[in-house]
């Protein structure tokens, strides 16, 4: 009989960081079809392997709000399915027998062919491809989307500067100063973004801006793109998506930009947004129509929020105190803001998801440590759903069930801690999504209106 020295058992060591990522919470750079099919009558042309399009159309856009394919996503969109010939061989001349089929069938104002791994890798050159039909006068642009580039986010700026460079072109015009672009969610990936978008056009128009919203059924489509150079100046309405676009414009047009990192939700934010813009804009002098639509919209907001107030303070005893949020860095800022600074809630764990460049991480961070006044909170920049779970199981939520605001992914979690869960990012699975906005005077009712329907309903 041996006997064992339990003393000198060591534990095993914990296993390694991978670089495996479970419940992927973003599509690959080719899922910028999605941008091109949020621009009214555009049609994407995909150059990938098969399943590729379906694929990120499936993930980005139906099961995530059932948003549908709009006029030219979903099966509209043309693909030339890449096989093992054209990995041999070469795609080329499938993609410009696609695109001569495409011309003669599909009815749009512009066509983006965006590439996949296969075609990336091979390397098929498309701009040769792409290239006669825009001497033809075709409107088609190209942009090389290949998986290993990047995420939707990094697609999704790909594309724009191919709209930019390959379709606006030069411009030594005037400006309007009346007129504005804005940059800010991410079409589809971004469950509410038609709605939101719609909000950011309303409130920027009320205080007398016209507004190039260039997605969404707001948008004119590609004729608001060619006015970009027209503009006055470029709002980038968020972290960092859209600050590589704005820059962009800088150098190419003399453009400025205003970046205003926190989407407004809520009176105080978006009245502080709007006066922002029009100092920016140069109107040191407040037009008396921009002030009679704030105080009109503050007036609307805040009747309905003493409405709602005495719900707040009778049902105080079954209401959450904590909460966590998981999203991209675009709603994770704005919601934390939000529910801080109008609702008093304590904020228990933030984890963006969206990996944000490296040069905007310390910025991002630096807004959470000073939320409010007197409040303060770190963020986690995590891509990992199993990780992600991890954290908040480990989050002291205290006495009281918590509330997420998350995803699908986070569904079994919540009740795992037997709390709440609002989904409010990619993939939300279990709401159908039209026009709803959780931004601005509006949307932040619409919003006020889904937590506590929600939190009510979990505790019945």
């Amino acid at each position: 009989m041996t006997l064992i020295d339990h003393a000198s058992i060591k534990p095993a060591p914990a296993p390694a960081k991978t670089n495996s990522i479970e419940q992927i919470r973003y599509g690959c750079a080719i899922g910028a079809q999605q941008t091109v099919a949020a621009i009214p009558r555009a049609i994407p042309i995909t150059h990938c392997g098969p399943g590729c399009t379906d694929k990120q159309f499936m993930n980005l856009s139906f099961y995530n709000g059932f948003q549908g394919g709009g006029y030219g996503g979903g099966a509209v969109i043309p693909s030339t399915n890449a096989s093992e010939r054209e990995v041999i061989f070469g795609g080329g001349e499938r993609l410009d027998e696609l695109i001569d089929a495409a011309l003669k069938i599909l009815d749009a104002d512009l066509f983006v062919v965006l590439t996949g791994c296969i075609s990336d890798l091979v390397g098929d050159d498309i701009g040769g491809v792409v290239s006669p039909y825009q001497k033809r006068g075709v409107p088609i642009v190209y942009a090389e989307t290949g998986g290993f580039r990047g995420n939707n986010f990094t697609g999704h700026e790909l594309v724009t500067r191919a709209i930019i460079d390959q379709h606006v072109g030069p411009y030594e015009g005037t400006r309007d100063a009346d007129l504005v672009n804005v940059w800010s969610l991410l079409p589809y990936h971004n469950t509410f973004w038609r709605g939101d978008l719609t909000e950011i056009k309303r409130v920027l128009e009320g205080v007398g801006l016209r507004v190039n919203i260039l997605f969404g059924p707001e948008s004119k489509g590609i004729s608001e793109w060619k006015a970009i150079p027209k503009a006055a100046f470029n709002i980038v309405l968020g972290p960092w998506l859209g600050v590589a676009t704005a820059r962009h414009l800088e150098a190419k047009y003399g453009q400025p930009f205003l970046h205003v990192p926190a989407l407004p939700i809520g009176a105080n934010a978006t009245t502080a947004f709007l006066r922002q813009v029009l100092a920016f804009a140069g109107r040191k002098r407040r037009s008396a129509r921009a002030e009679a639509f704030i105080a009109e919209e503050e007036a609307r907001y805040y009747k309905y929020l003493e409405d709602f107030s005495d719900f707040y303070a009778e049902y105080w005893w079954g209401l959450p105190a904590k909460f966590a949020v998981v999203g991209d860095a675009t709603y994770n800022l704005a919601l934390t803001n939000f529910l801080v600074n109008q609702l008093g809630l304590i904020p228990g764990k933030q984890i963006i998801t969206d990996n944000p460049p490296e040069e905007f991480r310390a910025g991002i961070v630096e807004h959470y440590r000073h939320i409010a006044d007197d409040v303060s909170t770190d963020v986690e920049f995590e891509e990992d759903s199993y990780t992600i779970h991890q954290k908040l199981r480990a989050t002291d939520f205290g006495h009281k069930a918590p509330i997420i605001f998350g995803t699908t992914w986070e569904r079994d979690l919540a009740k795992e801690l037997k709390g709440a869960i609002v989904e409010v990012g990619f993939p939300t699975s279990y709401e159908v999504v039209l026009s709803r906005s959780y931004v601005g005077y509006r949307g932040a009712l619409t919003l006020l209106e889904k937590i506590y329907t929600t939190t009510v309903g979990a505790s019945a």
